[in-house]
């Protein structure tokens, strides 16, 4: 969720909706992320944006990358 306004002096006032915004909707959110948005979360945080299909893409990992060389995003380790 992001807030943006480019009049600095409404910082706060974004900052409370965003934040406000965010607590209204994630009840019925389906805790899921999208990775290509994530930063340093890390490992967990990517295992749960992936949910139950996460061990399904670790075993496809070691079968295809077990070296793990496609590492610099956000890393499904190898099984």
């Amino acid at each position: 969720m992001v807030g943006v306004d480019p009049d600095p002096k409404n910082v706060d006032l974004i900052r409370r909706w965003t934040l406000d915004s965010w607590d209204a909707m994630h009840p019925f959110s389906a805790a899921g992320a999208y990775v290509n948005f994530m930063m340093e979360e890390g490992q967990e945080r990517v295992q749960a944006a992936y949910r139950g299909n996460y061990e399904r893409l670790a075993k496809i990992k070691a079968r295809y990358d077990s070296a793990n060389s496609f590492h610099v995003n956000q890393n499904i380790k190898p099984a």
